[in-house]
């Protein structure tokens, strides 16, 4: 993954600070923009694993924090709906000034109807994608209706949200009362994808099918069922962002050929927070690797000497296709099962050492089709003259060096 720390101005001369994330080794075919939930900031939690589910799948996403939040300038009780909607369009001024033009929007509970609001503004826009968002901002006002009287009275009160002190002011008040969001997503024209959880106890499910109705076509519903209002659990947050990128690909366009960055085949990269799992650019493929839980990883993907396998099966299968149909032989399937003989623990602990157990790879193949016993053994031959086969029993070499 490449993340960037960048800067950029509100309309009011003040410093958002965001991070733009970039897919691996190679050019994004579209980007981002990402508006966090109400009081959350780019670095939740959230935010985080549903960019990356998009930045696996070749967007440039950025996420920043709204005027008065995280890192950005400003002072939150100064701030108001109105003004996240102009963060959102200051931000697609930045992308459009040194990248290109956004044409995707995801927001998160305030920040999905932020993002129905700006999409109407920024014509490069294409499609967007709500998390568990009200259908009226105003909807907002219950999570400090305790405190509503103090500030009609006075102007302002200092609200507790989520364990953090926050002054709001009448001003946001009224602010959140002029915007009507089903009006605007019924003239919006643009593609649509609604995500709510049923069991949302912060924002609930109604507000997704009053958003539904308003909404024109091309519109999209997908239940997040389990899963609580911030998608704290990891799972539900990558689900919605692989989700919301499968989805996208149907109204952005993606270039049939996109341009790498590397000579290499394979990048791999981790960052320090992310344990085992590893982004993996394969070719022209994104991918996950991981470890299984019981090794400490998050089992998001297979395992480095499942790859190893993998190939190995698939190398065998390909390679005996390709022999079959040139003899001309009636082979309609083959299955090649393979597993890798060494705990990986036990690898690590004596990888340096020359008395390390040898690796061994158990390969069973299961053929379907008219073949006598001949043809059966002459196959398994074949098997093990398959590239990789033949690459996992010669004399290799691994040449590391550092990229500056």
């Amino acid at each position: 993954m490449n993340l960037q720390k960048i800067e950029f101005e509100n309309a009011e001369g003040q410093l958002l600070k965001g991070r733009l994330e970039l897919p691996l080794n190679q050019e994004p075919h579209n980007f981002v923009i990402f508006a966090h939930c109400f009081t959350c900031n780019k670095n939740f939690s959230a935010v985080r694993n549903i960019s990356r589910a998009l930045t696996a799948k070749g967007f440039g996403v950025l996420r920043f924090d709204f005027t008065g939040l995280g890192d950005s300038e400003g002072d939150f009780e100064d701030t108001n709906f109105s003004g996240n909607i102009e963060d959102l369009i200051a931000a697609s001024s930045y992308l459009s000034a040194n990248y290109q033009a956004p044409t995707l929007l995801v927001g998160h509970s305030l920040g999905g109807a932020a993002v129905i609001f700006a999409a109407d503004r920024i014509k490069s826009i294409k499609a967007i994608a709500t998390v568990g968002a009200p259908s009226n901002p105003t909807h907002v006002k219950h999570l400090f209706k305790s405190d509503l009287n103090e500030i009609n009275t006075s102007g302002l009160a200092k609200v507790n949200l989520s364990g953090r002190d926050f002054t709001i002011k009448k001003q946001f008040l009224n602010d959140l009362e002029s915007n009507s969001l089903p009006e605007v997503a019924k003239n919006l024209r643009k593609a649509l994808l609604i995500m709510h959880a049923p069991q949302d106890n912060t924002v609930g499910i109604i507000n997704a099918e009053e958003i539904y109705q308003a909404a024109r076509h091309p519109k999209s519903f997908v239940s997040l069922d389990g899963a609580d209002h911030l998608l704290m659990n990891k799972k539900d947050s990558i689900y919605a962002g692989e989700v919301i990128a499968g989805w996208a690909k149907r109204y952005v366009v993606i270039p049939d050929n996109i341009q790498l960055q590397t000579k290499h085949q394979v990048v791999a990269s981790l960052d320090e927070n992310d344990g085992f799992t590893t982004t993996m650019k394969v070719g022209n493929h994104n991918m996950l690797a991981d470890e299984p839980i019981s090794f400490g990883g998050n089992d998001y993907g297979p395992s480095p000497y499942e790859f190893v396998s993998a190939g190995l099966s698939a190398c065998t299968a390909m390679t005996v296709q390709m022999y079959v149909k040139r003899k001309g032989w009636d082979l309609e399937n083959i299955e090649v099962h393979t597993s890798y003989g060494k705990a990986h623990a036990e690898d690590c602990e004596n990888c340096e050492s020359d008395s390390a157990k040898i690796d061994t790879f158990n390969r069973e193949i299961k053929l379907t089709g008219n073949l006598d016993e001949k043809q059966k053994a002459r196959i398994l031959q074949i098997a093990d003259k398959c590239p990789i086969h033949k690459t996992l029993h010669s004399k290799t070499q691994v040449i590391t060096r550092l990229i500056t």
